[in-house]
């Protein structure tokens, strides 16, 4: 089937960078939120600076949720009330919204004018100021990045109460680039601007079979430097199926799928050769869990699935979190792998872990980051990653080892790296031979000198497992 879309993502993209544009924001907005910035800025500038701080938002947190992490006892800061979209420029393709805007609804909002973000994450209740912090992929990361790199200017509440309005090339640029990737340690996020592109009302979806890892990678590369489809990500099944999904805009629909009860969309790209889905609900197709679905029998879909979504089952994990191990937790983790170093990484996964399905989605770095240390910049050309997604892997009964800390091991061995949401064992000395303590410090100094918000590696790797 030939594909004649007449924009393509990846021309979109480049539409957008060529003529950013502007949102002006109706002055009623606008003066509402302001009032919402001077109450988190006065609380922060308020605090004593004698415990550190977390914020309280409307939506549930889309990090792992741990049995000991210490941020249950911080003192909060109620940022509950920033969900707006404050302005829509369908001329210029530029949205400006409010940190606490949840995906599902960004998009129900944006798809009104025929236009969609360019990187929209998995989940219907990932808050756009999340997906900053958090570095969100999807499917249309192979040649975006992540959201991150679509956004074009930030408003950041400082610890001191300072508020900060940043883009790449004005005073606070050091801190536009440092808050990508943070998780929340440098400031408030409060506003973004960021670009979008136009969509279709359907999305046209081959899930193409491949039997051995070499043809899985050489496709993907294949369709990267064609730039012929809109969308690509992927499910390895097992070491003998490997599925590339490939997905297009399209007006028009001979059927279209649902996923959001009984069927499993994981599992569905094993057995069908296509499948069309609205535009929304192929955006969020995996909001019932990537590879991880549960209630995963029959019955318990029929009785309970419509009801558990990810957002209850995140709530249930942080409510209930006394229940959850402690030792051995379960391995849900994001890896990013250089693609030259993919078929090293795979022949020790599936000796080391032997474990699938594996969600799989292209990642091109489409600039060097700050917040990583220079050794993990990708040479020029040589930009593509594979992030590798495992979804709830049991680590009981393995031989006692620390499957977590094997991971990180690796990864630094073959030059890739991890997102920070789930558990992290990294020893700082370590930690910060990956992520730039120099730049990091930096922007800290200036942003949270008191240390409010907590660093990092405190965060990430102390205070969430438990650990002060």
């Amino acid at each position: 089937m030939a594909y004649t879309s007449p924009m393509t993502m990846a021309s979109a993209v480049a539409t957008a960078d060529d003529d950013p544009g502007h949102a002006t924001i109706p002055p009623a907005v606008a003066a509402r939120h302001a009032a919402k910035v001077a109450r988190i800025a006065d609380q922060l500038r308020r605090h004593p600076g004698d415990r550190p701080v977390s914020l309280r938002k409307r939506s549930v947190s889309h990090q792992v949720p741990k049995a000991t992490d210490l941020r249950r006892h911080d003192d909060k800061i109620d940022i509950g009330d920033l969900t707006e979209i404050l302005a829509v420029d369908p001329v210029a393709r530029i949205c400006v919204a409010e940190s606490g805007v949840t995906f599902v609804d960004l998009v129900a909002a944006t798809m009104q004018h025929g236009l969609v973000p360019i990187v929209v994450p998995e989940l219907k209740t990932i808050t756009i100021g999340g997906a900053v912090a958090g570095c969100s992929i999807e499917s249309m990361s192979f040649h975006a990045g992540g959201f991150h790199d679509t956004c074009l200017g930030y408003e950041v509440v400082a610890a001191t109460g300072e508020v900060l309005t940043c883009t790449p090339t004005n005073a606070h640029a050091d801190v536009f680039e440092m808050v990508h990737g943070t998780f929340g340690t440098l400031g408030v996020l409060t506003r973004l601007t960021f670009r979008l592109v136009p969509a279709k009302r359907f999305v046209h979806l081959v899930h193409e079979k491949h039997t051995t890892l070499a043809a899985y990678l050489a496709a993907i590369e294949r369709h990267v430097a064609a730039a012929d489809v809109d969308f690509i990500d992927g499910i390895i099944h097992g070491p003998a199926l490997w599925v590339l999904c490939l997905g297009r805009f399209v007006d028009h629909a001979p059927y279209t799928s649902n996923y959001e009860w009984m069927k499993i969309y994981y599992q569905s790209t094993a057995t069908r050769a296509e499948d069309y889905l609205p535009t929304a609900d192929y955006f969020f197709r995996y909001d019932r869990g990537v590879t991880n679905v549960r209630p995963r029998s029959f019955v318990g879909r029929l009785l309970f699935g419509k009801l558990l979504s990810s957002t209850q089952w995140l709530w249930l994990g942080d409510k209930l979190h006394r229940l959850l191990p402690t030792e051995q937790p379960t391995i849900t983790l994001d890896v990013f792998v250089p693609m030259r170093n993919v078929p090293a990484f795979m022949d020790w996964y599936q000796r080391e872990f032997a474990f699938f399905p594996l969600w799989c989605v292209p990642y091109r770095v489409v600039k060097n980051y700050p917040w990583l240390e220079a050794a993990l910049h990708p040479p020029p050309g040589d930009n593509l990653f594979l992030d590798l997604a495992i979804y709830g892997m049991r680590q009981r009964g393995r031989d006692g080892r620390n499957y977590h800390r094997l991971m990180e091991q690796k990864l630094n061995e073959l030059g890739g790296f991890k997102t920070l949401i789930a558990h992290n064992y990294y020893p700082e000395p370590e930690f910060w031979t990956i992520w730039n303590k120099p730049n990091y410090d930096a922007v800290k100094a200036q942003t949270d000198p008191r240390n409010l918000l907590r660093g990092l590696y405190e965060k990430t790797c102390r205070a969430q497992m438990g650990m002060r």
